[in-house]
């Protein structure tokens, strides 16, 4: 999986595959305890087909109650066109530039192929930088199913919360662009390369991971859009994941020092594995259970 799509959870889907079974599941959540505090954590899919029932009664329990509630970014309007116009300062190629003539012929071809399939102008992908070219495909294979943002964990769940619960960010626009945008061009490259890849031979891979969300599945949540990424670039993971999960962990410990409820919503793929959040703070001594 290339690396927008392990941190958006971003491609095609197959809405049979999703949907089958999924009324007696539940995505996963991990609680974390000492004697005043509690943290409920609620991995996310940024973006669902419309009309999953996907809401744990669990988490339902835990918004009525939270004193705060702590998103990756925040949930608001004025921070989502911030968010956007920061893409295009960031993800643009110069007047002079053309992301099919980067990119070695098999590549541009590909990704002709791949647009066309996916109803994203070639015009468009054609003054994007690598990065910001495999969040605009995405966009396209989330549109060619009716799927989008509007219908995902974080909009929902801020919905649903009480209007007295905090609401509180990780990272700011500025600092998430920043970190999707830091690689080199070759990293880029090489990353679109594998999404455009995925997109062409694997139209169902969403489908599965959506799948072994609504189940709980935590392994092969992590065979799936962790391990391919520990293996493949040790330094990328550690930027995008691992120090993440780390400053979070810091901020929730410090949460934890206090006393009151709070409820997490993060992408899922910050919650599973040795590196990931539960993992961190039951390292530091917390009571904390889940799957």
């Amino acid at each position: 999986m290339s690396r927008h799509r392990r941190i958006l959870a971003s491609f095609a889907l197959a809405l049979t595959v999703v949907s089958a079974g999924a009324a007696a599941a539940a995505p996963p959540i991990w609680v974390v305890k000492d004697k005043d505090s509690e943290i409920v954590l609620f991995g996310s899919i940024h973006v669902l087909p419309a009309n999953l029932d996907w809401e744990p009664p669990a988490l339902d329990r835990a918004l009525k109650s939270a004193d705060d509630i702590w998103f990756e970014l925040p949930i608001d309007p004025q921070s989502e066109a911030y968010t956007s116009v920061l893409a295009q300062q960031m993800g643009v190629l110069p007047p002079d530039g053309s992301l099919f003539k980067l990119l070695p012929p098999a590549d541009a071809a590909l990704m002709s192929q791949v647009a066309a399939t996916y109803q994203v102008s070639p015009l468009v992908l054609d003054r994007l930088k690598p990065w910001l070219a495999e969040i605009a495909l995405a966009g396209g294979a989330y549109r060619k199913v009716g799927a989008d943002a509007t219908t995902g964990v974080e909009k929902t769940i801020s919905a649903m919360a009480t209007p007295n619960a905090k609401r509180q960010a990780f990272e700011t626009p500025a600092e998430q662009i920043g970190m999707l945008s830091a690689g080199s061009s070759d990293e880029q490259v090489a990353s679109l390369r594998e999404t455009l890849h995925e997109m062409a031979d694997k139209p169902d891979e969403y489908a599965v991971l959506v799948k072994a969300w609504m189940n709980s599945d935590i392994a092969t949540l992590d065979a799936e859009a962790l391990e391919p990424l520990r293996k493949a670039s040790p330094e990328l993971f550690k930027r995008l994941v691992s120090d993440r999960n780390a400053r979070w962990t810091q901020v929730l410990d410090a949460r934890m020092k206090g006393h009151g409820k709070t409820v997490v919503v993060v992408g899922v793929g910050h919650l599973i594995g040795p590196d990931g959040v539960p993992a961190k703070l039951r390292a530091l001594g917390y009571s904390v259970t889940g799957p």
